[in-house]
């Protein structure tokens, strides 16, 4: 199972905020859109940054309410770990493991194509292991 499986159900909507937009843009910006994270874009590369919920808090906790004011970018994780649209699922899940992070943008031919969060693998992953366990039932009972 490849990546493309999970944006072809999921969809190919990624939503995205300049590096100069202020925190608290990007709090309403993932609070309206119940997401958590958001892809910071400057119109050169397909992803300049993300930054995510744990970023907000983060700087809050260390800046205090005025971190709010702050550009995205003083925040915002620079060095992006992106997938391609034919990226294993198995490794995509691996990789968010061991790396420790809950969202990877999809970037195919030097644009932003998607993005697949770690729950997007996990509903991936459980579809999976229910149609093998239906295939497994069905079998038992023809056999």
């Amino acid at each position: 199972m490849n990546v493309d499986r999970i944006l072809s159900v999921k969809g190919r909507n990624v939503v995205s905020i300049e590096a100069n937009r202020s925190l608290s843009e990007a709090a309403r910006l993932l609070s309206e859109r119940r997401i958590g994270a958001v892809v910071v874009v400057d119109g050169k590369q397909p992803v300049s940054g993300i930054l995510s919920e744990r970023d907000i808090v983060k700087a809050i906790a260390a800046y205090g309410a005025q971190a709010l004011d702050e550009p995205v970018s003083r925040f915002m994780t620079g060095q992006v770990v992106t997938c391609t649209s034919r990226s294993s699922v198995n490794d995509l899940m691996e990789l968010m493991t061991q790396q420790k992070f809950r969202h990877v943008p999809v970037v195919d031919g030097g644009q932003l194509v998607g993005i697949i969060s770690i729950g997007d693998v996990v509903k991936q992953r459980v579809e999976e292991i229910e149609a093998e366990s239906q295939a497994i039932k069905e079998y038992i009972a023809t056999a």
